[in-house]
């Protein structure tokens, strides 16, 4: 039933709590024994970011190092707190196979008087042995900008060079860190593993599609499977990502199953997103999903239980979504995937009764895993959330193949069913919405004959993009290239699109960069929300909707930067709308 493969990331181990080697001070872990993977970067570098503002660094050491007094948690909220507890960092990296690259290691603070562009930095060479090197922080000299810390990054000299890599905070005197108790590794071939994993399968839904799509592949015929969601269908926490991420894994499973001679008659699909909702996911489906009519999937695997949140339209773009993908040539399968983060949330509740209304396959990893997190060993827990999770959001390797092996369950339990004679209903009025099923992309490659715009101050083309790795590939692929940008040089006139719709979607870039300012939208001459690139605050692709009516009429969009913003940049990315 499960996939039997395995790694050392696969069996994370709780640390016990490390010393300093030379003064014997207590060491809190941040990363232990984590995966790491030097992927290509647009700076032209290769590496491994962990990235620690917000909350990311206190979420770290909280699971990383174990049960914290509250006093230590809240000195890693600053870097004046930061300098005050630790004494020295440790770092280690063990590259795998014959890897002889220099590793260099990076720390990056963020500055009070810009977020990214102040802020010390430093770089320095590690080996690549598994030996530890230290870093004393009071040999360096820190800017007074310093606000807090950024990121740490493991650069290495080229693409694809795995390792394994700790990093620990020796403290001063008066900090105590408490030992963790040590886990055994997760035993992915035990009957209470599998127990687990068929808690998952949330509802076996109306089989004929699947089913269909089993048999073709077992007769060698070309089945195409994709995937749709966010970072977690991206790969994120996966190293190598894309070999180990659960969209691949359970592609490859799904092909060493049913495909005679595990041939290459199964086409992979994955369209992951980081950071973003169904809302941006109709937007882009025909073009990253169907390829712009270039593929005809024979399953399609939804995962947006945890980006959706911040979905406007609260489950009609996901709904639309699954209809839309219900409708395509091939009568796809569409299975509805809830993941989970660490906090034990996702938005099931809402999005479920979908899948019940179309009688749709849903597989639960929540319910597959956050009861038995709750469990000692002794009573029933196969796997804990310091060996489940990368950081708060993300799966590690274990846990992107217990998803994986969640939906493994689901193709295991159609097999073996009869099929089911009718197919499943899509002509039912919807549960929340449809009104997002014919949504299509308009950007600066396609405008011509959809809609009247005169660009303005927005002529340039920003290639400074959110990356995401497609299909297979180790490489990120630049979204939404085919933008209007607004520089410092643009000066004043306004972005100005004439178009007949119903709905309109407006993307725009996030960014960090205090380089990019705020743009006011207006619909018909009336000023509809200001859009705010700082609210992610990282290079992201951000949609908001600018009108929803049930009539398709002419309608005016004009986007100008805002007063005092006028020498900055604004990227929009471009729109979805329905005819």
């Amino acid at each position: 039933m499960t996939d039997p493969r395995s790694s050392a990331a696969d069996a994370t181990r709780a640390p016990m709590a490390p010393q300093d080697p030379a003064s014997g001070r207590n060491g809190l872990y941040i990363l232990h024994d984590a995966a790491i993977e030097a992927t290509a970067r647009p700076d032209g570098t290769f590496a491994q970011e962990i990235y620690l503002d917000g909350q990311r660094l206190i979420d770290k050491a909280r699971y990383a190092g174990g049960g914290l007094d509250e006093a230590i948690l809240e000195n890693l909220r600053s870097f004046d707190g930061f300098r005050r507890m630790v004494h020295r960092i440790g770092i280690s990296v063990h590259a795998h196979g014959n890897e002889k690259s220099t590793v260099f290691f990076t720390i990056h603070n963020r500055g009070k008087s810009g977020r990214f562009e102040s802020g010390t930095r430093l770089r320095f060479p590690c080996p690549a042995d598994g030996s530890e090197s230290l870093l004393t922080l009071e040999d360096y000299d820190w800017s007074p900008d310093d606000e807090v810390p950024g990121k740490f990054a493991f650069e290495f000299e080229r693409a694809g060079v795995l390792a394994t890599a700790n990093i620990i905070f020796y403290l001063h005197d008066g900090y105590p860190v408490p030992e963790s108790i040590p886990e055994p590794p997760v035993d992915f071939g035990s009957e209470s593993y599998r127990r687990m994993i068929e808690k998952s399968l949330l509802n076996k839904g109306n089989n004929k599609r699947l089913k269909t799509a089993i048999e073709k592949a077992k007769r060698g015929e070309p089945v195409t499977i994709a995937y749709i969601g966010g970072s977690i269908t991206q790969g994120a926490g996966a190293v190598p990502l894309s070999a180990n991420c659960y969209a691949y894994r359970s592609y490859d499973l799904f092909k060493r199953w049913f495909v005679p001679s595990g041939g290459d008659s199964v086409r992979f699909i994955k369209a992951g997103v980081g950071g973003t909702p169904s809302e941006l996911g109709i937007v882009r489906y025909e073009r990253d999903v169907l390829r712009d009519g270039t593929v005809e999937p024979d399953i399609v695997i939804v995962e947006f239980a945890v980006n959706d949140a911040d979905d406007e339209t609260k489950g009609s773009c996901y709904e639309s979504l699954v209809l839309k993908a219900l409708a395509g040539g091939n009568k796809p399968a569409v299975i509805l995937l809830f993941s989970v983060f660490m906090n034990d949330w996702n938005l099931q509740d809402r999005l479920a009764p979908i899948g019940w209304h179309y009688q749709l396959p849903m597989v639960s990893v929540k319910d597959a895993v956050v009861e038995q997190f709750r469990l000692s060993k002794a009573d029933g827990n196969v796997i804990s959330k310091r060996q489940f999770f990368y950081d708060i959001y993300h799966p590690t390797n274990a846990g992107h193949k217990i998803m994986s092996d969640c939906l493994g369950w689901l193709f295991e339990v159609t097999d073996r069913s009869a099929a089911d004679g009718e197919d499943l209903p899509t002509d039912k009025p919807p549960l929340i919405g449809n009104g997002y099923v014919g949504t299509r992309l308009l950007d600066r490659m396609n405008a011509d004959g959809i809609a009247r715009i005169h660009p303005g101050g927005f002529q340039e083309t920003d290639a400074e993009l959110q990356m995401a790795e497609l299909d297979d590939h180790s490489y990120g692929t630049p979204l939404f290239p085919h933008n209007w940008m607004h520089t410092a040089e643009s000066g004043n006139p306004s972005f100005k699109m004439t178009i007949r719709s119903r709905r309109l979607i407006l993307v725009f870039k996030d960014s960090g960069s205090h380089d990019f300012g705020t743009a006011n939208i207006w619909v018909d001459g009336q000023l509809k929300r200001t859009a705010d690139p700082h609210q992610v605050n990282w290079t992201h692709c951000h949609a908001v909707l600018l009108y929803d009516e049930e009539d398709v009429r002419e309608h005016t969009i004009e986007i100008a930067m805002a007063e005092g913003n006028e020498d900055k940049r604004f990227t929009i990315l471009g729109f979805g709308y329905v005819p």
